[in-house]
């Protein structure tokens, strides 16, 4: 679970580098999926830490 929050941390950050790159670009379509993609996995990101803690507890 560990690795897969750090997949998706750098997943969100990519996102949000593409979001403003799409208003560089005024590209809608890429600003509409990088902004709903940053928002998911960044939700699941800090749903992780905050419910699994940082590392994880093994019990």
């Amino acid at each position: 679970m560990n690795l897969l929050m750090v997949i998706f941390g750098l997943i969100a950050i990519l996102a949000v580098v593409g979001t403003v790159q799409g208003f560089k670009e005024r590209n809608l379509l890429s600003i509409v999926f990088n902004l709903l993609a940053a928002v998911i996995f960044g939700g699941f990101t800090i749903a992780t830490i905050v419910f699994q803690g940082y590392p994880p507890s093994l019990h």
